[in-house]
């Protein structure tokens, strides 16, 4: 671990106003970082060798010593500049500067993925990174941000994560048509979640292949030229008075649908 003795960084210190402008996206796709917050998104980038630089109070780095021992640079700052640095209210005295993890969808494929969620056109971050805690937490290896989708490393998306950013194949594909007929390509069904699908989530037998999941935007769904790309077109069906699911549930629902007839499949 890197720390200058008897240094405290400020809102002024060129380290921290060059973290700082990775709360924009601009900035991040220029320099292919972004900032992680907390002591558990800090402790999952330090164990996946994500970590630039971690900023922390004099408080965190003495509540947090044996987890910032991994760390290859620290840097104390005062409260202001810790508050400059994180978008919460009550911030938790830790913030890792980290190298974005962008996969090509070929390099994922690779792996010969058995469950696979696609965010296309996906706008809110808060779902963004719901989505991906869910794929990580029912075991898919690869979550593919198309289209016209948030930002994965969009500070909200990175903590509704809870760290599973990096746990998985983090992908962004420019086109979700090409996107989709490179997973069935590489031998993965396609499956469009659609509250008025023609196929019930219950009723189908053949969860247990190789699924590729396509979730589109909170407001429209998915686009029509998905619907039709996709091999069937699945619905939850909605077994009380609710008038729907949002985003992050039906995800939820279907990727443990496929998690559990995969299990059952080896």
């Amino acid at each position: 671990m890197i720390r200058q003795p008897g240094a405290v960084f400020t809102t002024r210190t060129p380290r921290v106003v060059a973290a700082r402008r990775l709360q924009r996206r601009r900035d991040r796709d220029e320099t292919g970082r972004f900032l992680a917050e907390g002591p558990q998104a800090v402790r999952e980038a330090l164990a996946a060798g994500a970590v630039v630089e971690v900023f922390c109070t004099a408080d965190a780095l003495t509540r947090h010593a044996d987890l910032l021992r991994s760390a290859a640079r620290v840097s104390e700052v005062d409260d202001d500049a810790l508050a400059a640095l994180t978008e919460t209210v009550q911030p938790q005295g830790l913030v890792a500067v980290c190298v974005q993890r962008d996969v090509p969808l070929a390099d994922a494929l690779r792996k010969a993925p058995r469950l696979i969620a696609v965010c296309a056109d996906i706008r809110d971050p808060g779902n963004a990174g719901t989505v991906l805690r869910t794929a990580d937490a029912a075991g898919a290896t690869a979550v593919v941000f198309a289209g016209d989708s948030v930002d994965p490393y969009n500070g909200k998306a990175v903590r509704s994560s809870a760290g599973s950013l990096f746990h998985v194949d983090v992908v962004r594909a420019r086109s979700s048509e090409a996107t989709v007929a490179a997973l069935r390509e590489a031998g993965l069904q396609v499956l469009a979640a659609d509250g008025y699908g023609e196929s019930d989530l219950f009723e189908m037998s053949d969860l247990g292949r190789p699924t590729a999941w396509l979730f589109g935007s909170e407001a429209h769904g998915l686009s029509d030229a998905l619907k039709t790309a996709a091999d069937a077109r699945v619905r939850v069906p909605i077994l009380g008075g609710a008038e729907s699911l949002n985003l992050a549930a039906a995800a939820a629902v279907c990727l443990y649908a496929s998690a559990k007839a995969l299990k059952e499949s080896m």
